[in-house]
């Protein structure tokens, strides 16, 4: 029933999210984008991650014919593209084999599996495409935010950002210092996070082939769960960042017809009384809360648990993303500040859900909300207050997210299964 009802809810965001992308965008949605890419062209990274969540459940032998006849469909339609002169843009030559696959696997769950093994197969399923419609309803997300809120609050941000010492433009000159090496591995670290995802979540899944059950709790849940409701916020509170904003934009977004004025990364902006300003209906309004540094935070909470080569990963890929996020001007200071405070809140929710809800859980999760919501008012509201007293607002605001941490990390300490002490044998009386 719970993955029944999931699954109809699922159904209708997407159905909802559909109709309002032709209404206020005007081109088709996540749902006709999906469909389309059984016969066109996908972006292959996405489909080939869903699949490879999808093959968890199956056995070894399974997983080659699987991956054999994924690219082997593949095959056949860049030759069919190639013979009769496809145009294909951005480079997706390839993905409609993985996509296939697993549909092709949906069908033989229906019609070839019962009982338990038909439910685990659905469930595989099921995550793959989760994960393929979570992308699919990001983008369809951003496109929203950009022709729904024609006005930013970046000004906002940019102020109370002066209480941390306008970090961005600080690590801007420092990547912008550190050459082209620098920049492409940060550039790849940053695109790459959905990777780094799956390769933790394939992890955490190994033991399904073999129990036969997912486990309770998993890196997957909490990364679509943010990737859901992190949009409304961005509908709430848009922002386009400070290399829009204040510098000369993106490639095709953006640009300095468009900014405030172009001072970023060299010269932070002056402190002024903010006020809305207007901008294009290209560029995404999703700087808050930064859900790239959320997801990062939860890649980096859910490798704890894995071999020590797992964990370098996901502190590395922690420490780069804020790194990127911060010195390609994606993001303002305080936007990661909120965003590690989001993730730590969702991640607490989903655990709190998994185990049962008690009073820590429900604590940490209402003092995590209230912490956030905080935060956001206060750089709404309060933002000339931070910029003029950066030595009290900044440290209160590092404050606030530690506490969100150290809240995080006692109370989950205390939910962790103790191993039970060994058993000693008694003593037995010796002979005579």
């Amino acid at each position: 029933m719970l993955w029944a009802t999931a699954g109809v809810v699922t159904l209708g965001f997407l159905i909802t999210l559909e109709i309002a992308t032709r209404r206020y965008a005007g081109v088709p949605g996540p749902m006709t984008n999906q469909v389309k890419e059984v016969v066109f062209a996908p972006k292959p990274g996405p489909l080939y991650a869903g699949m490879a969540l999808m093959m968890v459940v199956l056995t070894w032998r399974q997983r080659f014919i699987a991956a054999g006849v994924a690219i082997g469909i593949d095959v056949v339609f860049v030759l069919v593209r190639w013979a009769v002169g496809a145009k294909m843009t951005d480079g997706h030559y390839f993905g409609n084999g993985a996509l296939w696959v697993i549909l092709g696997y949906a069908v033989i769950a229906v019609t070839r599996r019962t009982g338990r093994e038909r439910v685990l197969l659905l469930k595989g399923v099921g995550l793959g495409l989760l994960l393929v419609a979570g992308r699919k309803t990001g983008d369809t997300w951003l496109l929203i935010t950009a022709k729904t809120r024609p006005a930013v609050r970046d000004q906002y941000v940019a102020t109370a950002d002066h209480a941390l010492g306008n970090p961005s433009w600080l690590v801007g000159r420092m990547v912008k210092a550190a050459g082209p090496i620098g920049t492409h591995l940060l550039d790849w670290v940053y695109a790459q996070l959905a990777v780094a995802a799956v390769v933790v979540a394939l992890y955490q899944l190994r033991n399904v082939r073999v129990e036969r059950r997912f486990p309770s709790h998993h890196l997957v849940r909490t990364f679509l769960v943010i990737g859901l409701l992190g949009p409304g916020i961005y509908m709430l509170f848009p922002v386009v960042g400070p290399v829009f904003a204040y510098g000369p934009g993106a490639s095709g977004t953006g640009g300095v017809h468009w900014a405030v004025a172009n001072l970023w990364p060299d010269t932070p902006p002056p402190i002024h009384t903010p006020h809305p300003v207007p901008y294009d209906e290209i560029t995404p309004r999703n700087c808050m809360p930064s859900l790239h540094t959320a997801w990062a935070t939860a890649i980096f909470i859910h490798s704890r648990k894995g071999p020590r080569i797992l964990r370098f990963a996901g502190t590395f890929w922690l420490i780069a993303t804020l790194s990127a996020t911060l010195g390609f001007g994606y993001h303002y200071g305080v936007d990661l500040v909120a965003g590690v405070v989001f993730a730590l809140t969702i991640e607490a929710a989903m655990r709190s859900l998994d185990r049962g809800w008690d009073r820590s859980g429900i604590q940490l999760v209402a003092y995590g909300t209230a912490v956030f919501a905080a935060l956001l008012v206060s750089y709404r509201y309060l933002p000339m207050e931070m910029a003029r007293h950066p030595w009290v607002c900044g440290p209160l605001v590092i404050m606030a997210m530690s506490s969100v941490v150290h809240g995080y990390v006692r109370t989950t300490a205390v939910w962790e299964p103790k191993a039970a002490p060994a058993r000693q044998p008694e003593p037995q009386p010796e002979l005579v």
